[in-house]
């Protein structure tokens, strides 16, 4: 009984290290694997050291600012060193315990600013940077105008419809389901409509609301999208080391594929047998995604941000690189029965987004004062019923209309 439970035990925890700090197999070069703590404790060392004694140190600001890169500096050292790799080890490791770095600071970022008043949190951009004091909200680009007019749709088509595109196309990429990707797709429409009393740049024209966004730029990105997915699911994946190879052309094509995935494992959120406790995290996880979602749009117009501002954009890389392996640890806890915690990674994106909504609730009173608390909870209601509504649908179609539906697809079920 006692190694019966000590089994269990050991391969519960084996399914928690595989999504928390995978190991990397077949390791070809040995010496990018190898831990170099003291070299890398000595360069570092001489880096600062140089920078400290070297620089000129009459500026403030200056000084103010490269003491902050160093303390990021040494903060994502320390973060290759101890922190674990997530559920990727491609390209390396190291990348992903820089981005689970990254993710630690943003969070501990965000926590610090939600203790300052709205005014310092202000003084704190300026500092960083003095030209947002020149940019209003109001100044941004209008899009409900001319709406009777359907000839001026192809001059709507700018760098932010492609960035649209792109989005959709990752988000592809990062949730494999074309179910779940057009719930949220429409539920972001209607989460538009809610809160286009609130953000203006939600206000649109009915043919930019359907044809651009839910046809054009949502599903031309969808569908693309899953078209890689399947191309990279089919895929065989045979690797080689780059020592075997002994052509120069093999060799920078096998560096290149270095950045592509190890292997494609097939995504299945849904099977016909799917239990509540997956059925239920499934449409948390649409509800959660709206959210993090109105957090973009809600950050840049209580602090007054233009939608091309270098912060902005830090921002959409940083959390579309830390969504990717967040997705997939929460996918195997929802999924695998043996997965009996959630990844360290998704943990913190889910504290990021919680702390990011507080920030914007604090210091957006003013904003939030023009609508009333019932207008929130009837948009939530439809959030969680349309969610519902959609993965029901979907475990619908994987059992009655899905054709090829056999039973051996199932995937192993996740008790409550």
């Amino acid at each position: 009984m006692e190694t019966s439970i000590s089994s269990g035990s050991d391969e519960i925890k084996e399914t928690f290290s595989s999504i928390n700090e995978r190991p990397v197999d077949d390791i070809s070069l040995n010496f990018f694997y190898k831990p170099h703590t003291i070299t890398l404790l000595a360069v570092s060392i001489a880096a600062v050291i140089y920078k400290a004694f070297v620089r000129n140190e009459d500026n403030i600001q200056d000084n103010i600012w490269s003491g902050i890169c160093c303390v990021v500096f040494f903060f994502l050292i320390v973060s290759v060193l101890t922190f674990p790799n997530g559920p990727f080890t491609r390209p390396h490791p190291a990348i992903w315990r820089i981005v689970f770095g990254m993710s630690v600071l943003y969070l501990l970022a965000l926590l610090f600013l939600i203790f300052q008043s709205y005014s310092t949190v202000y003084d704190i951009m300026y500092w960083i940077d003095p030209k947002l004091r020149n940019f209003h909200i109001d100044m941004e680009k209008e899009y409900a105008v001319n709406c009777n007019d359907i000839s001026v749709i192809w001059s709507r088509i700018d760098v932010y419809a492609w960035g649209h595109f792109l989005g959709w196309m990752f988000k592809a990429i990062l949730f494999r389901h074309a179910g779940l990707l057009w719930a949220i797709s429409i539920m972001w429409e209607i989460t538009e409509i809610a809160f286009a009393h609130l953000l203006p740049n939600f206000l649109e024209c009915w043919w930019d609301s359907i044809i651009l966004d839910v046809l054009l730029c949502n599903g031309l990105g969808i569908w693309c999208g899953l078209k890689i997915c399947k191309a990279l699911e089919m895929r065989e994946y045979k690797w080689v080391s780059i020592k075997d190879i002994s052509s120069t052309t093999g060799k920078i094509k096998r560096a290149i594929l270095q950045f592509t995935p190890v292997q494609w494992t097939p995504v299945r959120w849904l099977d016909p047998n799917c239990t509540y406790m997956r059925f239920f995290a499934l449409s948390q996880l649409v509800v959660f995604w709206q959210i993090s979602e109105l957090n973009t749009f809600f950050l840049k117009h209580i602090f007054e941000m233009p939608p091309s501002h270098p912060l902005v954009i830090a921002r959409l890389v940083l959390i579309g690189v830390i969504v990717a392996p967040s997705v997939r640890q929460y996918y195997i806890y929802v999924t695998d029965p043996k997965c009996k915690r959630v990844g360290t990674q998704c943990w913190v994106y889910g504290a990021i987004m919680v702390t990011e909504s507080m920030l914007c609730i604090k210091n957006g009173k003013e904003l939030f004062g023009h609508t009333h608390v019932s207008n929130v909870i009837i948009w939530l209601v439809i959030q969680i019923l349309v969610s519902i509504g959609c993965v029901y649908g979907v475990v619908l179609y994987d059992r009655y209309l899905k054709p090829n539906n056999t039973s051996n697809t199932s995937s192993p079920k996740k008790e409550n």
